[in-house]
């Protein structure tokens, strides 16, 4: 088995930039193992020096790749990308060389880092690919929510709804989907790979996880989330019981009908 490539970490200078992109539900990283600088996740040089650090579930993030190489590469990916967005979220973080020796995460300024090391980079890559797909959620979530409010004035205001049952489906079947990337593919709350090898790196990784509010925002996410299924199941409840309403009255109905038809029948007889 041929050797691991490496990356030259001297390539991106005093300073550089990350940048990461929720592209889609995935991505297809086979084929790409013969150039990989790591396998999980599965990180890449790209042509103009920088690095590409790919997630199965849909996020790129590119550190020191020029613009130009960063169009290249997303070209080249494109065709592997599942469900893509029609909007893709992306966030960016500006990386410095510490003078001091000390790793530091300030808020709003530059990440500190003490040298561009793989193992470093992958830390970081992988705390951003988490919040950008908190963020992509985070929009998902009060969509959802924007659809709830009407429901609930109408509601509020008439005790009734004529909302149809396949819309609140519908409204829960986006919430489990968000509920799924958060708890299921991306993980959020688990620590990167890269710490199993490295575990000097979880005090970086606790801060940079303490700076973009990752368990604080899964935590607000979850609860939103619990807020849309109480809501949806009480409606639907509502619309279950407003449909039994509808066919017993049908039935009663057709009962009287019935009744009618066997009166007006036996009157006939009585008069014949």
């Amino acid at each position: 088995m041929p050797p691991k490539p490496a990356f030259p970490t001297a390539e991106l200078g005093p300073r550089t930039t990350a940048h990461a992109i929720y592209l889609g539900d995935r991505i297809s990283t086979a084929g790409f193992e013969d150039q990989a600088l790591s396998a999980v996740p599965l990180a890449l040089r790209t042509d103009g020096g920088g690095l590409a650090v790919l997630f199965r579930y849909g996020v790129v993030v590119l550190l020191g790749v020029s613009a130009e190489a960063e169009g290249a590469l997303l070209t080249r990916l494109a065709p592997r990308i599942g469900a893509r967005f029609e909007r893709a979220e992306d966030e960016t973080a500006a990386l410095e060389l510490t003078q001091d020796g000390e790793e530091q995460v300030p808020a709003g300024g530059p990440i500190l880092l003490r040298q561009f090391s793989l193992e470093r980079l992958l830390v970081l890559a992988d705390v951003l690919a988490k919040s950008v797909v908190l963020a992509h959620d985070e929009r998902e979530v009060a969509k959802v929510f924007e659809i709830i409010e009407p429901f609930a004035r109408e509601l509020a205001r008439h005790g009734r709804t004529r909302r149809s049952r396949v819309e609140l489906m519908k409204l829960i079947g986006d919430s489990l989907l968000v509920q799924h990337r958060v708890s299921g593919r991306v993980a959020i709350t688990e620590k990167p790979d890269a710490l199993w090898d490295r575990p000097d790196l979880e005090r970086l990784y606790a801060r940079l996880e303490d700076e973009y509010e990752l368990k604080e925002r899964v935590d607000t996410l979850n609860r939103k989330l619990e807020v849309v299924a109480d809501t949806a199941s009480t409606l639907a409840d509502i619309i279950d019981t407003r449909r039994s309403l509808r066919l017993e009255l049908i039935v009663v109905a057709l009962i009287a009908i019935e009744v009618v038809v066997a009166m007006v029948q036996i009157g006939m007889g009585l008069g014949h």
